[in-house]
Formats: C-alpha cells, sequence, structure tokens
C-alpha cells in the first residue's frame, strides 16, 4: 500500500497520538486527523494544536453530540439494547458514527486511505472497519496497532516522550479511556487482573455511592413515543437532557459497572464503565414500555432487543438485518408515551411511579378488593384449554 493521503480517527489519547507521528514518519502522505466530539471533555483541549505538532497537515473536529443522541443512543435506548442485559453501549454506539464522519471527511479531502487506532484484539477494529467497507468500499483502511513495534503501553508511552508528545496515560496509571455523553470505558492496568477490585481512580465522574448525598433525589423523566424528551417537566433538547441526568446521576454514584464482558474476536475482557444517563434511561424507558406494550409484543421485542444489542456491539450497524430490526422497533414504539418517577440513592435506582394515558393497567381487573371486575369463573375453561395438550401428552406416555 503507498497511500498518498490518509485520515486518520484521531481521539488525542495515547494510540492516536502516537499514530499520527508513526504514520507521518513511515509514509510519504498527507495525514488529515479528524476527531469527532460525542461529548468527551479533557482530550478535546489543546487537540488541534497537539496533532498538528505530531505530524497532520490538517485537523478537522466535528460536533457530533445532536447527532450521537438523537441518531445513535436514542435508537438503541428505544431498542432496549444492553449488550449482555448490561452493559448500554456507549462506546459500541458511537463507534459507527464515527466510521460514518471517516468516510464523509475522506470523500471530502479527497483521500484514498482511513487509518483508525483500535487493537487487533479489540472490538472497535471491527466496528470502524466493517462500517467503512459499508459505505466506502474503495477505501484503504490502516490499523498501525495491528503491525507497528510497540508491543505495550508502557512502549508507546516511552515514544511519546522521545517525540515530546503529550499523552495522559502514565506509567503509573496506564488506562486506557473513551469517553461520550453516553457512558466512559475504562480498560487496562490493574484492570486486567479481574480478581482486583477497581481502584478508585479508575472511576472518572460518578461519586462513591458510600460518599454520594444522603438525602435520596427523585426526579420525573417524560418520554414520547420511546424518546426522553422532559426531565422534571421542563422540555429539554436530547443533548441538555443527557448531560443533566448525567450529572445527576455522578451525584449520586448511579452507573457503575463493573463487567466481564464476550469481545466480538472471542475473548473475555474486563472493563470499568460509567454511565449515568444510560442507566437511568434504559431503566425509565423499560418501564413504561411493562405498562403499555402488550404481552406478546414485549415478549418477543425483548428477544430483539438482545439481537439489536448482539448487532450494535459487533460492529453491524450499517447492515440490512439491523435496519429491519429497528423498522421494528419503531413500530412497537407509537405508544410508549408518558412519565417515569425515580428515586436516586448512593448508587440505586427504584422506580418509585409510572403513568401513561395508553397504559393497559386496569385497576378495576387487577384489585382483589371490592371493586374487583375480573370473571374468576372464565379462568376454569381456560385453564382446562391450555394445560389440556400437556395433559394429554402425560396421559398416552404414560400407558
Amino acid at each position: 500500500m503507498n497511500p498518498k493521503k490518509i485520515v486518520v480517527a484521531y481521539s488525542g489519547g495515547l494510540d492516536t497520538s502516537v499514530m499520527v507521528k508513526w504514520l507521518s514518519d513511515k509514509y510519504d502522505a498527507e495525514i488529515i486527523a479528524v476527531t469527532g466530539d460525542l461529548g468527551q471533555k479533557s482530550e478535546l483541549i489543546g487537540l488541534e494544536e497537539k496533532a498538528i505538532k505530531t505530524g497532520a497537515s490538517k485537523v478537522h473536529v466535528v460536533d457530533l453530540k445532536e447527532e450521537f443522541i438523537k441518531e445513535y443512543a436514542y435508537r438503541a435506548l428505544k431498542a432496549g439494547a444492553l449488550y449482555e442485559n448490561e452493559y448500554p453501549m456507549g462506546c459500541s454506539i458511537g463507534r459507527p458514527l464515527l466510521a460514518k464522519m471517516l468516510v464523509d471527511v475522506a470523500l471530502k479531502e479527497g483521500a484514498d486511505t482511513v487509518a483508525h487506532g483500535a487493537t487487533g484484539k479489540g472490538n472497535d477494529q471491527v466496528r470502524f472497519e466493517v462500517g467503512i467497507q459499508a459505505l466506502a468500499p474503495h477505501l484503504n483502511i490502516l490499523a498501525p496497532l495491528r503491525t507497528w513495534e510497540f508491543k505495550t503501553r508502557e512502549q508507546e508511552i516511552e515514544y511519546a516522550k522521545e517525540h515530546n508528545i503529550p499523552v495522559q496515560a502514565t506509567k503509573d496509571s496506564p488506562y486506557s479511556i473513551d469517553e461520550n455523553l453516553f457512558g466512559i470505558s475504562v480498560e487496562c492496568g490493574i484492570l486486567e487482573d479481574p480478581t482486583v477490585a477497581p481502584p478508585a481512580d479508575a472511576y472518572q465522574i460518578t461519586t462513591n455511592p458510600k460518599d454520594a448525598p444522603d438525602e435520596a433525589e427523585r426526579i420525573v423523566i417524560s418520554f414520547e413515543k420511546g424518546i426522553p424528551v422532559a426531565l422534571n417537566g421542563v422540555t429539554k433538547s436530547p443533548v441538555d437532557l443527557v448531560v443533566e441526568l448525567n450529572d445527576l446521576g455522578s451525584k449520586h454514584g448511579i452507573g457503575r459497572l463493573d463487567i466481564i464482558e464476550n469481545r466480538v474476536v472471542g475473548i473475555k475482557s474486563r472493563e470499568i464503565y460509567e454511565a449515568p444517563a444510560a442507566t437511568i434511561l434504559h431503566k425509565g424507558h423499560n418501564e413504561l414500555e411493562k405498562l403499555v406494550m402488550d404481552k406478546d409484543t414485549f415478549r418477543y421485542k425483548q428477544g430483539v432487543s438482545n439481537q439489536v444489542a448482539n448487532m450494535i456491539y459487533d460492529g453491524l450497524w450499517f447492515t440490512p438485518l439491523f435496519n429491519s430490526l429497528l423498522a421494528f422497533v419503531d413500530s412497537t414504539q407509537e405508544y410508549i408515551s408518558g412519565n417515569v418517577k425515580v428515586e436516586l440513592y448512593k448508587g440505586t435506582l427504584k422506580v418509585l411511579s409510572r403513568d401513561s394515558e395508553f397504559s393497559l393497567y386496569n385497576e378495576d381487573l387487577a384489585t382483589y378488593s371490592d371493586g374487583d371486575k375480573f370473571d374468576h369463573g372464565s379462568s376454569i375453561g381456560f385453564i382446562h384449554l391450555y394445560g389440556l395438550p400437556f395433559k394429554t401428552l402425560t396421559e398416552v406416555r404414560n400407558k
């Protein structure tokens, strides 16, 4: 491969900071650094200047926050997509949007190659490359971390020092941190030992639940067609609502996750996640679905939710099946409108109430008080027919 113009997915972290310098030395090509602003904070500070100093000729910083929440995070939320029933996938959800951004900039700049900083055993290499192939199959793809001479993050840190590349990672705190509005992921260092509890410095934004306020806080989230639209009765933009929920959840220690997960490439990994807003929104959304959705659709959607989560995690956002599954999800959200009140207290999230004009809960049928209008006698025939196949099966097999 002899690239002439390379568009680099640039975060400003250790790997991509080293990668820009490494690419500029290895290839006689123009290096264009591209950063998607998904709500990360510290890494954006001085990012353009650092990229230029380390070999980039141009830097694009693209504000993707609103698109990220509206078109990616909220679509996953409506699907109820929690990877392995736990992880809300802030990192995973952001990758297809970043792949799309890389393609858009590469086409605009007339580049022939894109490069990313994912490792040979990470999930992101799959997410970036499958996304790029689906959107622009003519582009070449470079993944330096799969081929370069550095075998450890410590060696990268030494290289960064030698070339005066400022990075946050140190030998004492070698965490790899990925941040966006829908969550923070933290890996590497001592976290690679699953027998060791996460050190206090592994958590970036959430208060230790033991140190959270002694007084609980109650909030009301309003949904329209599966999408959160208001907090405590005040209409909010998608970004503002998520930012405020992150602040509230972080204060009360909500959204800390310590997970052993199955990576795309077949190995298990241990990562720490902080997802206050995502945790609160998924809980509220699921609670509203229980109130409004009929039993058969709710049960069927549980399987779809799992499939959607697996496809997002596995980098299959831009695929026909994924689009079809999300079309089904959208059809299920037509009546998922209402309010959910939750209580935040020392790392716990408790649902206090839920209401909707489309609620299928009928107190006259559910009550055990004098107002009970359920026809108890009709259960006799129902149970007889419901159990008849199994009664017949046993009778036949016992002959």
